[in-house]
Formats: C-alpha cells, sequence, structure tokens
C-alpha cells in the first residue's frame, strides 16, 4: 500500500470512491432517486479534477495493487459552521467498506493531520453525519471531540452532522501538549 499526492489521472477512480463509500455509507435501506441524483450530480470526474487542481485542498489517495481503495482531502479555505472553531478542515476521508478497519483510515487520517501540521495551524475540524457511528467512534478515538452540530443540506432537506475538533499540539499518544516550535 501507498500513500500519495492525487494527480489528475485518478479523478475517475476518485469519482466512483466516493459514490461507492457515500451509497454505503448512507443509503441502507436502499438507493431512492433523490440521493441518487446527488451522488452521481456530486461525485464527477469533473468534480474531482477540479479538486485536485485547487491549490486550496489537499488530496492524497492511498493507492493498494492496482487501484485507489481510499482517500482524504483537507481544505483550507472553508468557512467553520460553529464560532470559535479554527484551522484547516478535514472534508473528507473515504475508505472502501471492504477496506475499513485495517488501518488505512488511520495511515490517510495521519497524513491529513501532518499536512495541518505543516500549515502551521493549531486545531483541524470535520463535520460527520450523526448517524454514522463509525466514523463518529473512529474519529474520537483519534483523539478528535465532538463540540457541537450543523446540518448538511440537500436541496432543501437538512441531516444532523457532528462537528469534531482536534488540538493538533496534544500529542495523541499521551495526551500532553507540544511546545510551539
Amino acid at each position: 500500500m501507498k500513500i500519495r499526492p492525487a494527480i489528475p489521472s485518478d479523478a475517475s477512480s476518485l469519482a466512483a470512491l466516493s459514490i461507492e463509500v457515500w451509497l454505503a455509507t448512507y443509503q441502507r435501506d436502499g438507493i431512492g432517486a433523490f440521493f441518487a441524483n446527488y451522488a452521481l450530480n456530486e461525485f464527477t470526474t469533473q468534480r474531482a479534477k477540479a479538486r485536485i487542481a485547487d491549490p486550496t485542498e489537499f488530496l492524497s489517495v492511498l493507492e493498494a495493487g492496482s487501484g485507489l481503495i481510499g482517500y482524504v482531502a483537507v481544505a483550507t479555505d472553508r468557512t467553520p459552521p460553529l464560532p470559535g472553531v479554527g484551522g484547516p478542515e478535514i472534508s473528507t476521508l473515504y475508505v472502501q467498506p471492504r477496506h475499513q478497519g485495517k488501518g488505512v483510515g488511520k495511515a490517510l487520517l495521519n497524513t491529513a493531520l501532518q499536512h495541518c501540521r505543516e500549515l502551521g495551524g493549531e486545531r483541524t475540524w470535520l463535520t460527520t453525519n450523526s448517524e454514522n457511528t463509525p466514523a463518529i467512534d473512529f474519529y474520537l478515538s483519534q483523539g478528535f471531540e465532538h463540540i457541537g452540530t450543523t446540518s448538511f443540506r440537500i436541496q432543501d432537506q437538512a441531516y444532523p452532522n457532528h462537528v469534531l475538533e482536534l488540538d493538533l499540539r496534544q500529542d495523541r499518544a499521551t495526551g500532553a501538549f507540544r511546545s510551539p516550535e
């Protein structure tokens, strides 16, 4: 397995991976047109290429064998959903369902956190669906704290999302804070 920066030729794989993970995570009772249309419009090759080319986004992919099994994205231009939240956003962390629980997400998260530290940030944040218990448990186990709630919107529908934040100065193994360098 190899983690590397995303390149334009990854765009179609990123789009397909995003559709697979998003539908597997959020469409447990069958796939209706409302959510299918959202996924097919949101996760396109063109949008993936735009994200890769965007200087305010950092995308890393994890390759295994001949394809991608996960990716992480960090955005530096997003407005946090709550006052007092700061730093870059971990905007996406997707791992193919059959590879979850094998350390792939942790490896990608560590890559994102290292990037956030290199940017000089003291904190980073993310949002995740309030019903996505496996993701919430994963992030909490990695030192994130639940600090509030926001809404993810698709058209006129709102879905509650947890806002999670991590202090990048804290050593996750010991809980101790690092001195500013």
